[in-house]
């Protein structure tokens, strides 16, 4: 069976590309793309059979009435998020708290990385998620319009700004501060800083607090070839889940480095011993928690209106074994 696949390019998913491991029964067609790049094909034109999905959206598609998509889960994406908070070197913001009533910037507001600031910011921060004005543009080029389709929940106050990209109001002090997914041209050297000094620091405490290392992307396929393939949703578990251990094997590997990271394996090693060993985890029952937070955050943010049980999100072809992963 031939498939088209959609991804980002990381050294998660490369052992795919390049054929080190192979998905049972697929011959794939696989395309790397960068990620804005990729969700505005998929997500207007659904060109992939198999594509990396955006969290929050992949909820929201699950209310619609066909449900286009079957989520799998892995994960191709995980970020803490909390680095990306930038602001104002012109702001008097000191602290989340401080942003209550202020001007965040964000270019897509149903983003996984916004979901997720959103929802950390208020639990665990202080700032209550209705309480900023949220300016939406482009990050580093004014934008007229949306990218791919948006739903802008009621209950929060929107302003669109077409003249001028994020990245400079944020320089110039037209808005507080900015959530970003990537950081802004303007970071560090033209009057913007992180919101937190220290954010590896404030990311671990939250872990250590929390136990959750967010998921910004899931894999999901279209639910036409899962309801043609009952076992395709466990072949690309299977096959993903091999990826990731072949890309971590890599960084055991001290005949040519696989990164421009002097002492990646170093890294690898303290990371783990920080995190945990399964800290980058597939499957249903490592990930319920945070896909519990994630699905509580998009009911808070009024992205969804479903309070889905984690089983729910992979209800479809194929379900017994993968709710049993």
């Amino acid at each position: 069976m031939r498939i088209s696949i959609g991804l980002s390019d990381t050294a998660r998913t490369r052992p795919l590309a390049t054929g080190e491991v192979a998905i049972e029964g697929v011959e794939a067609d696989l395309r790397f793309m960068g990620v804005q790049e990729l969700f505005n094909h998929q997500l207007a034109h659904h060109e992939f059979d198999v594509c990396e999905f955006p969290l929050a959206t992949y909820f929201r598609s699950l209310e619609k009435e066909d449900r286009p998509y079957l989520a799998v889960p892995v994960f191709p994406s995980r970020h803490f998020r909390l680095s990306c908070v930038f602001v104002s070197e012109k702001s008097d913001v000191r602290t989340p708290a401080d942003l209550a009533g202020r001007r965040i910037g964000i270019s897509v507001f149903d983003m996984a990385a916004g979901v997720w600031v959103r929802g950390m910011l208020h639990d665990h921060f202080g700032l209550d998620r209705h309480a900023p004005t949220y300016v939406i543009g482009g990050l580093e080029q004014p934008r007229r319009g949306d990218e791919h389709p948006q739903f802008y929940p009621p209950g929060f106050v929107f302003e669109h700004r077409t003249d001028a990209s994020l990245a400079q109001l944020l320089a110039e002090g037209e808005i507080d501060a900015l959530v970003t997914a990537r950081a802004p041209s303007t970071w560090p050297d033209h009057g913007v800083r992180r919101l937190f000094d220290d954010p590896r620091a404030t990311e671990l405490d939250y872990y250590r607090r929390t136990g959750l290392f967010p998921a910004m992307h899931v894999l999901a396929l279209k639910r036409p070839l899962a309801e043609r393939c009952p076992e395709l949703p466990m072949a690309l578990y299977r096959a993903f889940t091999a990826s990731y251990d072949a890309a971590r094997a890599r960084f055991h590997d001290s005949a040519a480095l696989d990164s421009v990271l002097p002492w990646q394996l170093e890294h690898l090693l303290d990371t783990e011993r920080l995190l945990g060993h399964d800290y980058w985890s597939s499957g249903v029952r490592a990930n319920a928690a945070m896909l519990r937070t994630a699905v509580d955050y998009s009911l808070a943010d009024g992205l969804i209106s479903t309070a889905f049980e984690v089983a729910d999100l992979f209800r479809g072809p194929g379900e017994a074994d993968v709710l049993s992963t």
